[in-house]
C-alpha cells in the first residue's frame, strides 16, 4: 500500500544523514528538499512522502534525501551536491533522474555539473543559478528568526511568500500551532543551510550541463523571484522554461497538477 517505504540512514565522515526511499519502479528517481530540511529532517517520513509523490511510484524508486547532521559551517550547495553523489556511491545508484526544489534546486545543479553520467534528466523548480536580492531579503529574515529560535514565526512568514488565496489562508491557521513543534528543531543546522543559500553562485557553469532540463519557475514568487528561472534556462544548453503565472514559491505543493507536469517531462 505504501510502495515498499523504507526510512535510512548513511553513515558520512564523522556523521550520518537521513534518506527515506519509496516506489517499485524499476528506474530511479533522487528529490532533493529545499532549506525547510534544516528544521525538518525526511527522517521516519517515508509513508506521508509515498503518498504525497504517488504519481512517481509505479515507474520510480524515489529517494529524498537530507542533508548531513551536524553541517558545519560554510558548507556550500557544492559540498552537499557531493554529500549526495557519495550517497548514490554507496547505495548503489548508477545514475538517476532529478527533481532539485529551492535550495535542492541549487544542490542538482551542481550534481549535473560535477557528476553528469549520474544525472538522466533535471528538473529545477523555482530555484536560481545565484543569489538576488528578493532570495536575499527572504533569507536573512529566516536567519535572523532562528537566531531568536522562532519557528513559528519562519513558518509563517514562509507561508506568506509561498501560498496564494485559500491554501495561504488554511496555512495561516495551521501555523498558530507550529510553536509546540518547534522545540527540537535544529537552528545551527538551519542558519548554515540558509547562509550557503547566499552565497551559491553556479552560473557560470550551467554550460556544462549536459542532461536535458525541465525548469519550473512561478511567476508570483516572493522568496526568490522568477527571473533565476529564466535565466537557468537561457544558460543550460538542452532545456526547457515553464512559468506558472497564478502561484509563488510553493508551487510544488498548491499547483495539482505539478508532480504530474514533472512526470510527464521525465518520460517523454
Amino acid at each position: 500500500m505504501f510502495y515498499n517505504a523504507k526510512n535510512g540512514i548513511i553513515t558520512i565522515d564523522n556523521t550520518n544523514a537521513y534518506y527515506i526511499s519509496f516506489g517499485k519502479g524499476k528506474k530511479n528517481l533522487i528529490i532533493i528538499p529545499g532549506v525547510g530540511d534544516g528544521l525538518k529532517l525526511v527522517k521516519g517520513l517515508a509513508i506521508p512522502f509515498s503518498m504525497m509523490y504517488k504519481v512517481f511510484c509505479e515507474d520510480y524508486r524515489v529517494y529524498v534525501f537530507s542533508r548531513r547532521n551536524n553541517l558545519p559551517k560554510g558548507f556550500s550547495t557544492e559540498d552537499m551536491a557531493n554529500d549526495i553523489i557519495n550517497h548514490m556511491e554507496e547505495l548503489k545508484i548508477n545514475s538517476a533522474d532529478f527533481v532539485g526544489v529551492s535550495q535542492g534546486g541549487m544542490i542538482a545543479q551542481y550534481i549535473a555539473i560535477n557528476a553528469p553520467k549520474k544525472v538522466n534528466k533535471l528538473v529545477l523548480a523555482v530555484t536560481v543559478p545565484r543569489s538576488n536580492k528578493i532570495l536575499e531579503d527572504s533569507i536573512n529574515t529566516w536567519i535572523q528568526m532562528a537566531k531568536n529560535k522562532n519557528y513559528k514565526g519562519i513558518m509563517l512568514d514562509t507561508a506568506e511568500k509561498s501560498y496564494i488565496g485559500k491554501y495561504l489562508e488554511k496555512q495561516r491557521k495551521l501555523c498558530r500551532f507550529l510553536g509546540l513543534f518547534g522545540k527540537n528543531a535544529t537552528y545551527d543546522r538551519f542558519i548554515n543551510e540558509a547562509e550557503s543559500c547566499l552565497k551559491h553562485n553556479a552560473l557560470k557553469k550551467l554550460k556544462e550541463i549536459k542532461s536535458p532540463t525541465l525548469v519550473i519557475g512561478a511567476k508570483q514568487d516572493k522568496v526568490l523571484g522568477v527571473s533565476g528561472s529564466e535565466v537557468l534556462a537561457k544558460n543550460i544548453p538542452n532545456s526547457e522554461l515553464y512559468i506558472y503565472d497564478e502561484y509563488s514559491h510553493g508551487v510544488y505543493e498548491q499547483a495539482k497538477d505539478f508532480n504530474q507536469k514533472v512526470l510527464n517531462y521525465l518520460k517523454k
